[in-house]
């Protein structure tokens, strides 16, 4: 694959994740929430002061056929600061995952019961 083509994937799935974020909170603007350029260092998904109060995490997307989990989810930790590390992974023909810590997960769950 050329490195074009990889790096589109990549944009493709920021994207997504961009306008399933800005649907599910929909009092949000559009620049609220925006997609990294390719290549650039830190999170792939930038959030508003606004945005960040909803979604107080910090996303890496992977869009590959052959991935390290915890290698990608250490990259994504590194990005995170102090926000909640999410690891959103796809491959071709499968639904987008996320990954998160576990015990970040059960918080949560406990959270919305």
């Amino acid at each position: 694959m050329k490195p074009s083509s990889a790096k589109n994937k990549g944009r493709l799935l920021q994207q997504w994740v961009r306008s399933l974020l800005l649907e599910l909170a929909d009092h949000l603007e559009p620049d609220d929430i925006s997609s990294r350029s390719m290549g650039a260092g830190g999170e792939d998904v930038m959030f508003s002061p606004a945005a960040r109060r909803v979604y107080p995490v910090s996303i890496e997307c992977k869009n590959v056929e052959r991935l390290n989990v915890w290698d990608a989810y250490q990259q994504a930790a590194a990005n995170a600061g102090e926000w909640m590390p999410v690891l959103v992974i796809k491959k071709n023909r499968k639904a987008p995952l996320a990954v998160v810590d576990a015990k970040s997960f059960f918080t949560l769950l406990r959270k919305t019961t």
